[in-house]
């Protein structure tokens, strides 16, 4: 899964006039972020002074590390630079890259005794990267699939699940594909909830149901635009940032949530590498002991995910099905 464009744009001209105690996307005032504008979200810090949580390294979970990357002292680690709060975002400095996505990727990396090298890049290149061999990992909210097994192996660090969120007080429930049947609903292009609302649409033609207009947007701002004007009826996207966007911003509610693998599978989020580059268990085992050790619980708590959290880290567990010619 992706996201999209960073909403801190929208934040600051929202805060500023009031309408906003906390980062999130706004509604209406879509100008240039500052800085001083931004504000803690719910107490969480959001300045480039982060003083996260970190852990000593453990020289047996270093030694599962191929030798080369254990010389070398680094992790090289691609994240997503379109993402949004609180997975991967700018800090109030408008420089510096914060969220979960990096805290646990820190926290992986000291573990197994490296300093982590963060390089943001958009979607498509995180795999570009992880292709030539540019990125030892990627830890950037990836689900972990069928088809992207076949060339990338996956240790699980977090739950993945979907939300739809609508324009608060909309007395609307999804609970399947019937209930947004006939609807707007804004989507990511290229997404795994672009697939499975895809897939809800053709289950309610089939059923002599109305389609679902799916909408797409270039801008994560502009997806909240339409559904504050009512061009949109709902927005599906990762769990986090909407979790995140309706407890900043006051404006919108969750009316659904799903496993981001479809029905009869919980989805997975992962740390994903290149197949067979001999990274895979280092990582399963230095997040297996960041859960023993509670650091892991500690990040999530920071950034309100809790209910995300796993117990043990899967390599390369069941994924989303493949997609159906």
């Amino acid at each position: 899964m992706k996201t999209r464009r960073t909403v801190l744009a929208a934040l600051a001209s929202l805060t500023a006039l009031g309408v906003l105690t906390a980062c999130g996307s706004g509604d209406a005032a879509l100008d240039a972020a500052k800085p001083e504008a931004k504000k803690a979200a719910n107490g969480i810090n959001l300045s480039p002074e982060q003083n996260r949580v970190r852990t000593p390294k453990v020289d047996a979970l270093a030694a599962k590390l191929p030798e080369a990357v254990r010389k070398r002292g680094t992790l090289i680690l691609g994240v997503s630079a379109t993402s949004n709060p609180p997975l991967a975002f700018h800090a109030t400095d408008d420089k510096t890259l914060i969220g979960v996505e990096l805290d646990l990727a820190t926290l992986v990396a000291d573990a197994l005794g490296l300093k982590p090298e963060f390089n943001p890049v958009s979607w498509e290149n995180l795999f570009v990267g992880l292709d030539s061999g540019k990125y030892d990992a990627v830890f950037s909210n990836v689900t972990v699939t069928e088809e992207r097994k076949d060339k990338y192996d996956f240790a699980t660090y977090r739950l993945d699940d979907l939300a739809f969120e609508a324009k608060k007080g909309s007395g609307w429930t999804v609970k399947g594909p019937e209930d947004v049947a006939g609807r707007a609903i804004a989507v990511g292009s290229g997404t795994n909830q672009e697939k499975i609302l895809v897939d809800w649409s053709a289950q309610n033609e089939k059923a002599g149901r109305k389609p679902v207009d799916i909408k797409y947007y270039q801008n994560t701002s502009d997806y909240y635009l339409a559904l504050q004007s009512g061009r949109i009826d709902g927005y599906l996207g990762p769990n986090p940032v909407a979790a995140y966007h309706v407890l900043s911003a006051g404006q919108t509610e969750i009316v659904g949530k799903f496993s981001g693998a479809g029905a009869g599978l919980q989805g997975k989020i992962a740390a994903t590498t290149k197949k067979d580059s001999g990274l895979v268990a280092a990582y399963a085992a230095a997040i297996d002991h960041i859960v023993e050790n509670g650091t892991y619980a500690q990040v999530l708590k920071r950034w309100g995910l809790d209910s995300e959290s796993v117990t043990k880290s899967e390599i390369n567990p069941p994924g989303l099905p493949r997609t159906k010619n």
